[in-house]
């Protein structure tokens, strides 16, 4: 049986931001329509390899991705996704530790929605998921 769409696609490849994530998304009740990529390879397959089918009804609504992760990082993912007609109005959020403000120009040229410092406790995670599921989710409105 093919798996359901998400509502969120999170792209994280450190297990310790993954399972803080996920422990905040569950208590907003939305951890169980978040599908997690572990790195840039991982999320492309899941958005463009037919698993689920690209079609605009089985994309995500909202992507979480970390840009300092091997093999591809979330900058290329983030090229690919806003250059593909299917993807390109998916809104994605930049959650990265990088400061770096050519990360954060060149997030913002390939089209990232939004751009976020990973909090450092989980209190302050948990509010920044809290908006985040609450704005993007909840709030904003998507083409259809």
């Amino acid at each position: 049986m093919a798996e359901l769409s998400a509502d969120i696609l999170l792209v994280e490849d450190n297990p310790a931001h993954v399972e803080l994530i996920l422990l905040a998304l569950r208590k907003e009740g939305v951890a169980e329509r978040t599908h997690v990529a572990r790195d840039g390879v991982e999320a492309l397959d899941y958005l463009f390899s037919g698993d689920p089918p690209s079609t605009s009804s089985c994309l995500p609504r909202l992507v979480l991705l970390d840009l300092k992760m091997p093999r591809v990082n979330g900058l290329e993912v983030l090229a690919r996704v806003k250059s593909d007609r299917r993807t390109q109005s998916i809104p994605v959020i930049c959650m990265t530790s990088s400061q770096d403000d050519r990360d954060i120009r060149e997030s913002y040229r390939l089209g990232a929605n939004s751009y976020i410092l990973k909090p450092v406790n989980y209190a302050e995670w948990a509010r920044a998921i809290s908006s985040l599921v609450a704005y993007w989710l909840q709030l904003n409105l998507l083409p259809a």
